[in-house]
């Protein structure tokens, strides 16, 4: 579906919906495959202190850019809202790659203070915090490129550039592969091969982003001073929506550290039960990701022509996304749950715990789809104030059932806190579509 299509076509089906959730869950599902691919080779070599250095790594990098993640997710809003003004869309892709420049130089300014705190509170030993270091010191010089990238990839999908969008995060993961076992395996440079040859792919698909961008940017019918563009009265709508977001990104944080802590406290085996189940529950979540980017798309391009009959169908859209997702994923995972949990683990102790709580995982996508979907949809006319406080309330709701059910139902408990928080991500975020109508309109 080209950009084209979404400019001039007036009546759109399921089928126009449909054509974007495919190739989007296909992009970001290729997200965690990064991480799998650098585990996976070091986790190959004698020294197990190569694989933990890595995970402490990862670790790092994966709060950093999930904390800041939002630039991906409001870049698809702006732009597909500005479809039909070519000035408009050219300022959605520079205000923030300026955001993504600033932050991606902090980083690498304040890498030092980073992973000192880092190190602090995951305490790993002294053979994995130097093989961390290492990772970390090669890959902190990529912030720029990754956060860059964010914006790149959500600029084209608010254009429905489908194709371009495959292409960069394919490319990034076959970069990624080749280079790693040509550096770990060919060169014999470990850790520190893993590390360059993901910088490597981050940089180069970035350059390869600055042609897609170049090619599909549009040229503004007058003339528009950068000053203009990153003033502080223009930046400000962005900052505010990006914060909002950034708000819902730390609650996520803080559930997801919280709920690790909670398990550390049980005995190993059900802290490695929750490992494996955690994964796997990520996974689920990266597939609801591919229909909360086209709704994105939709209501983003709903609100940028003021068309309450598109943002309307787009809802219904994302209802019936809402149904069919949780089942399929389901019958999925009642079909293949046992042969899921050995591709993550050969360990019998460990496979039969998992059996034993596989039902929460039953019922996750239920519970989880309209926070999921309706966040896409809340993003795509920048109404984030409304994502930021549904997930306050949640978060709050999560503090309640943790205290009263890990007490009672132990590990159970806290699944059953975390499967209430995410029902609370739903309730508490689709109370807000009627009002989100007049963001529509305004």
């Amino acid at each position: 579906m080209t950009n084209a299509t979404l400019n001039t076509t007036k009546s759109y089906h399921f089928k126009h919906y449909l054509a974007l959730v495919f190739p989007f869950i296909i992009s970001t599902i290729t997200t965690p495959l990064l991480g799998i691919v650098d585990t996976a080779l070091v986790g190959h070599l004698p020294n197990p202190a190569f694989i933990a250095g890595i995970a402490v790594g990862a670790v790092i990098f994966n709060t950093i850019y999930w904390l800041f993640g939002f630039l991906r997710v409001s870049t698809t809003g702006f732009a597909a809202q500005a479809l039909d003004d070519p000035t408009l869309l050219r300022s959605s892709l520079i205000r923030p790659i300026f955001i993504a420049v600033v932050l991606g130089l902090l980083f690498i300014i304040l890498q030092k203070p980073i992973f000192i705190t880092a190190m602090q509170l995951i305490k790993p030993n002294h053979d994995v915090q130097y093989y961390a270091k290492s990772y970390f010191s090669i890959l902190i010089w990529g912030a720029p490129f990754v956060l860059i990238n964010y914006v790149f990839v959500g600029w084209l999908m608010g254009l429905a550039k489908i194709k371009a969008v495959l292409f960069l995060q394919v490319l990034i993961n076959l970069l990624n592969i080749i280079t790693a076992v040509i550096f770990v395996w060919g060169f014999s440079w470990d850790v520190k091969g893993v590390a360059f040859a993901t910088l490597n792919a981050q940089v180069i698909c970035t350059l390869l982003g600055i042609w897609f961008i170049y090619r599909y940017l549009p040229k503004a019918p007058q003339k528009t001073h950068l000053w203009q563009i990153l003033s502080w009265q223009s930046l400000k709508s962005v900052i505010l929506v990006n914060t909002n977001l950034m708000i819902r990104t730390i609650c996520l944080l803080i559930v997801t550290n919280h709920f690790i802590s909670i398990g550390s406290s049980f005995n190993t085996e059900t802290l490695a039960t929750n490992a494996v189940l955690f994964q796997i529950h990520y996974l689920m979540a990266y597939l609801f990701d591919g229909f909360a980017n086209a709704s994105s798309v939709f209501s983003g391009k709903a609100k940028g022509a003021k068309d309450l009959t598109l943002y309307n169908q787009t809802l219904r859209w994302s209802l019936l996304a809402c149904l069919i997702c949780p089942i399929v994923l389901i019958l999925l995972w009642i079909s293949l749950d046992k042969a899921i949990i050995q591709l993550l683990t050969n360990q019998a102790v460990i496979i039969e715990l998992c059996l034993s709580y596989q039902q929460w995982l039953i019922v996750f996508p239920i519970v989880v789809a309209g926070g999921l979907i309706y966040y896409g949809v809340f993003s795509g006319i920048s109404y984030t104030s409304s994502i930021r406080d549904s997930m306050i309330l949640a978060l709050l709701l999560w503090f309640i059932a943790q205290y009263i059910f890990v007490p009672l139902y132990g590990n159970n408990g806290l699944w059953l806190a975390y499967i209430l928080f995410s029902l609370g991500r739903t309730l508490f975020l689709i109370i807000w579509i009627p009002k989100s109508k007049q963001y529509v309109t305004t």
